[in-house]
């Protein structure tokens, strides 16, 4: 059956792939991110029979977040299904950031995303008699669960998302609605591999040794592609998931050993 997804973060590393393969499977999607040419360039060249719609939104700022909303209202077609990809935060080791810094944190990363994906729910409908349910997949860090040194106010920001998927379950459970949550360790992003490119050429290494280097405390020793985080959330927006909400999926390649 055809679907109707929202893709917040629509052209981001992880984003592009993920609506190419939804796309490709016959899905409509509503395209949501800040920059608009970016948007405009990602849906001409997604494949697929669906008739996309792009709206764009900046996730840290609440205005633009309410005109997101009021395009969204006067879009003819219910959501299906949602995926919300909060903005990163920086590398950041100081345990002790500034006031500011924190407001501006959370405001970034769970404030503004969370208004977003409230607006998202709104427009879900669904019929649980008639098996028609809706998915939400919210994608965040290895920072959710494994804490990083050098990601000090993820490890305290990133955890809230499960904490909010899992009350969004039980609240939303009755109405069919599926809150479900990744938890990603290293994806190998255009933008990633130009980091670790530039950490080998520092250490006098190729790219391979350093990749090496880095994924030798991964048990699968690699990290994912994101075609394979894709193919992850489209699992959890299809019928995969008709008995699963509240948990989430830890797609790091065995990185995290306990949880």
């Amino acid at each position: 059956m055809q679907k109707t997804i929202l893709v917040a973060g629509a052209t981001g590393g992880i984003g592009a792939p993920l609506c190419e393969r939804l796309a490709l499977a016959g899905q409509t999607l509503v395209l949501a991110a800040r920059n608009i040419d970016r948007l405009d360039a990602l849906s001409a060249r997604l494949k697929g029979t669906g008739k996309h719609i792009i709206i764009p939104v900046d996730m840290s700022d609440d205005a633009s977040i309410a005109a997101f909303g009021s395009a969204l209202a006067t879009f003819g077609r219910p959501l299906d299904g949602a995926v919300l990809m909060p903005p990163p935060l920086p590398r950041n080791t100081d345990p002790f950031p500034d006031s500011d810094t924190w407001r501006s944190n959370f405001q970034r990363s769970f404030i503004g995303p969370l208004a977003l994906l409230k607006l998202a729910i709104e427009k879900m409908s669904t019929d649980v008699d008639a098996g028609h349910r809706a998915k939400v997949v919210i994608v965040s860090a290895i920072t959710s669960v494994q804490v990083l040194g050098h990601y000090a106010a993820s490890n305290v920001l990133r955890p809230a998302w499960l904490g909010q998927a899992k009350t969004l379950a039980f609240a939303l459970g009755a109405r069919g609605i599926h809150v479900n949550t990744v938890s990603l360790g290293g994806i190998l992003t255009e933008h990633y591999a130009g980091l670790i490119s530039g950490r080998a050429k520092e250490a006098g290494q190729t790219y391979e040794q350093r990749l090496a280097d880095e994924t030798a405390n991964v048990p699968l020793r690699k990290y994912a592609s994101p075609q394979e985080v894709a193919a992850v959330i489209d699992g959890l927006l299809s019928e995969f998931s008709d008995h699963l909400t509240g948990i989430n999926v830890l797609c790091d390649g065995g990185f995290t050993r306990s949880f």
